[in-house]
């Protein structure tokens, strides 16, 4: 599904500039009832497999434009906790996803795996359903456009005064006019000029800029939390957890675990700040990831299993999804890309920042099971281990703190 994405996810940003961000998350959830409907139908692993496109060209969409969405609807003072919403909510997803695995294993073999497919049908439609008739579009899409009445009334039921949606929208529409050339690359949907601006002849703010949200992203898929998340069981059966019971609810734990501390950094992105989350996740997810990987080492070299030895492991897994959580599920994943971005850029370098983000997701999970049979699994996890310690370094000496800070105020922050 991370390389299906890569169609969607390249697109969303030009899709999102020429349609808007609202028809742009309305066609989304098309897609994923779309998929989630045919993959209940599948009878054959090709059809599946076609079903799991459609699905993904519906996760791209909203992986990109949700983001840049939530970052462009919120005041500066709380848009890290309203950014946070929808990493949080992902995470709900993936708990209900483990929580539905759970509860139909026990159906006949044939009728479980559709009917938990089928589940997937219901959400797309209420989220269609509320972005069409309670969401506003995005402000600043809105000025881009130059809709400039329009902006100014989703502005007033965003603000909590006249005077600050006046301010907010005066702020935009400068950014607008600094935008090289003034509107016309903007409001006809990007294009060359954007692509240009990006990856050919950026800034030194825009290169900047690029450098950290590209480097961020690999690096939150590159901790490895992406292999814990899919091949938890195989890690739990290796160090002698035999019941699949065991294993399925270990599974829904790793899910709970991640929501609670999602929620956790959500609630403190706008008090303490994305610098020192983010330092704290990088530093938590490196040391607890080489525990486990000493864990494993020990679980694996001896001939008998240990009750004690697959406790620390369980632990010690909750441990590196909570750590990860906290920093890079709060704030790394969505939040900082989507707020660093200049307005004339955001959705198409949001685009290529979870390309990035997707890449790296693909190559840890499809390479894990392969790397675990070469270097061993401890050794997997030590390697993760040792691309956090340097992703602890990069944060430390790259990454701005941009709390309070108005979205129009970044390119001034990567100037200096």
């Amino acid at each position: 599904m991370n390389v299906f994405m890569l169609v969607s996810i390249l697109a969303a940003g030009w899709v999102a500039d020429k349609l808007g961000r609202r028809r742009t998350l309305v066609l989304a959830n098309a897609f994923l009832m779309a998929g989630a409907l045919a993959m209940s139908l599948g009878d054959s692993f090709a059809a599946l497999m076609a079903a799991r496109f459609i699905t993904s060209v519906g996760a791209g969409f909203a992986r990109v434009v949700g983001p840049v969405y939530n970052a462009e609807i919120s005041p500066a003072s709380t848009r890290g906790v309203l950014s946070s919403m929808l990493d949080m909510f992902i995470n709900v997803g993936i708990l209900l996803s483990y929580v539905s695995n759970y509860a139909f294993s026990g159906l006949p073999v044939h009728l479980g795996w559709r009917v938990m497919f089928g589940l997937g049908v219901i959400p797309p439609v209420f989220i269609a359903a509320g972005v069409l008739f309670i969401l506003p579009e995005s402000p600043r899409w809105l000025v881009m456009r130059g809709l400039h009445g329009d902006a100014r009334a989703v502005l007033l039921r965003t603000s909590d005064a006249p005077a600050e949606a006046d301010l907010r929208l005066g702020e935009m529409k400068r950014a607008v006019a600094d935008a090289e050339p003034p509107h016309t690359a903007a409001r006809h949907g990007g294009g060359a000029s954007v692509w240009k601006q990006l990856l050919v002849r950026p800034s030194t703010s825009v290169r900047r800029i690029l450098t950290c949200v590209l480097g961020l992203q690999f690096f939150v898929m590159a901790s490895g939390v992406e292999a814990i998340l899919l091949y938890s069981p195989r890690v739990f059966k290796a160090v002698g957890m035999a019941s699949n019971s065991a294993i399925l609810g270990a599974t829904v734990a790793i899910g709970a675990v991640k929501t609670c501390f999602v929620l956790l950094g959500m609630l403190f992105t706008d008090r303490l700040g994305r610098r020192p989350l983010l330092l704290a996740s990088t530093a938590g997810v490196a040391v607890t990831t080489a525990a486990l990987a000493v864990t494993l080492y020990i679980g694996t070299s001896t001939t008998s299993s240990s009750t004690a030895t697959a406790a620390a492991c369980l632990a010690l897994v909750l441990a590196v999804v909570a750590t990860f959580s906290v920093g890079y599920g709060s704030v790394g994943s969505a939040l900082y890309t989507a707020e660093v971005l200049p307005q004339r850029l955001r959705a198409q370098g949001s685009s290529i920042a979870m390309a990035v983000n997707k890449l790296t997701a693909a190559l840890v999970s499809m390479t894990f099971i392969s790397l675990a049979d070469v270097i061993t699994m401890p050794g997997c996890f030590f390697l993760y281990a040792a691309v956090t310690a340097a992703a602890f370094v990069f944060v430390y000496t790259r990454l701005p703190e941009t709390k309070g800070r108005s979205l129009e105020d970044m390119e001034l922050l990567f100037d200096k």
